[in-house]
């Protein structure tokens, strides 16, 4: 007999107690071989949704998180690894560019990478827009990438943290996704199994983000740089700004096209940015002194991004998708852009058919939207503001009804916002 029940679990968490140590070991352990039911795990994840988990106990919850599957062991390698994660926006292509950049500086990247749901993309559907690359790679072929090229971007193999795959499902179902707890455990249960050295945390905050306040996003961040210290990841976050578009191109072939701008040199003066200031936080952290701007310029990234293509089935110089069915959406009048809504743009690309409802859902290649304006930008009557493509004429319906609203024009000239928000380390 146990000297546990699932309801006496739920019953301490729900009063707002603490839950020791075994109790958590327990509640997992029991939930992967069956005896605690999806409704039983769903109804703690309720509790811990509204009185959250302290230090001790979010630190056990994702040991055992990362203890219910297998690890990604990297040790051996010539170089030392580094990682970066998003927590997601709209037009982020950042992990495309990143990778080869900062291993051509010298590092092994390891960028184990996830599908888009809603608003937001997913950087496994922009690169599968490339004919023959593919996601999936066993963990010796992992290794064997990051050795001989120095960066693989793949998905995550089934056996790191499988607990998570069954806990998402239900936080998805369940309105129990948005808990810094909850949030934070997922992320970095995979990134520690992973088995980097160090990691990177891109936090975005605004209207096109899931974290919409500061407040909470610093909470977010400071979560998960503490657990990645505890278990021995040299971790820092970044807190970025997501209130209007990343660069140009959003949907998964557009935003491919413009990553390989900004690889050869040219591209989106925001997404260079970034990239940028990430592989310097990312270099820093493993003892690289390179450069990384001086990589981009002289087509060291470039010439390193064709070979990670390569090596994973892609090619490189085939001609990308693009949707069929286009259409121009018009400035209504004359005025100064006060806001390009990252939401509104994303929801449009999803409607489009770059984004998916549902996990299982496919996506379109070549759907998307090139906002073709910025904010403070003084735009006139009838300029093209934004160009939707997609792969029919019912899809290009639903985003010309999506980007509507999009835009809001006034006389007031609008203040630079900052891309870089806050720096946070342990």
């Amino acid at each position: 007999m146990s000297a546990f029940s699932a309801v006496d679990v739920i019953t301490a968490k729900r009063d707002g107690g603490a839950l020791s140590d075994d109790a958590i070991t327990w509640m997992l352990d029991a939930y992967m071989k069956g005896d605690v039911a999806d409704e039983q795990m769903s109804s703690l994840l309720m509790a811990i949704f509204f009185n959250g988990l302290d230090p001790r106990e979010l630190l056990t919850w994702t040991d055992r998180m990362i203890a219910s599957g297998e690890r990604l062991d990297l040790k051996g390698l010539s170089r030392p690894t580094v990682d970066k994660h998003s927590t997601g926006g709209v037009g982020d292509k950042i992990s495309l560019i990143l990778a080869p950049l900062v291993a051509s500086c010298g590092a092994a990247v390891p960028q184990l990478s996830g599908r888009g749901l809603g608003h937001t993309g997913g950087t496994l559907d922009k690169l599968e827009s490339i004919p023959g690359w593919r996601a999936f790679l066993t963990n010796d072929e992992i290794r064997e990438q990051l050795e001989s090229v120095g960066a693989v971007i793949c998905a995550a193999g089934q056996g790191l943290a499988p607990v998570d795959r069954r806990l998402y499902a239900l936080r998805d179902v369940t309105g129990t996704v948005e808990s810094i707890p909850l949030i934070s455990s997922s992320i970095m249960s995979k990134k520690i199994a992973e088995g980097t050295n160090a990691l990177v945390l891109d936090v975005k905050v605004g209207r096109g983000a899931f974290i919409k306040t500061l407040e909470r996003a610093r909470q977010l961040a400071q979560t998960m740089v503490s657990l990645g210290t505890e278990h021995d990841v040299a971790t820092v976050a970044q807190l970025t700004m997501m209130n209007q578009p990343l660069g140009r191109a959003v949907g998964n072939a557009l935003e491919v096209t413009e990553s390989v701008d900004v690889l050869r040199g040219g591209g989106p003066r925001d997404v260079r940015d970034l990239t940028i200031g990430l592989a310097r936080v990312m270099l820093d952290l493993v003892g690289i002194d390179v450069d990384p701007e001086s990589k981009l310029d002289d087509g060291s990234a470039y010439a390193l991004y064709r070979t990670m293509i390569e090596a994973q089935g892609g090619d490189p110089d085939a001609t990308l998708a693009v949707g069929v069915c286009k259409d121009v959406f018009l400035s209504p009048s004359d005025g100064i852009l006060q806001s390009v809504d990252a939401l509104s743009v994303g929801v449009a690309a999803w409607r489009l058919g770059a984004g998916r409802a549902r996990k299982e859902d496919p996506v379109s290649a070549g759907a998307g939207v090139l906002c073709l304006a910025r904010e403070g930008d003084f735009v006139e009557a009838g300029q093209p503001l934004f160009e939707l493509f997609a792969d029919d004429e019912e899809h290009l319906a639903r985003g010309r009804d999506a980007i509507a609203g999009a835009v809001s024009l006034g006389e007031e000239p609008v203040p630079h916002e900052p891309l870089l928000l806050e720096t946070i380390s342990k």
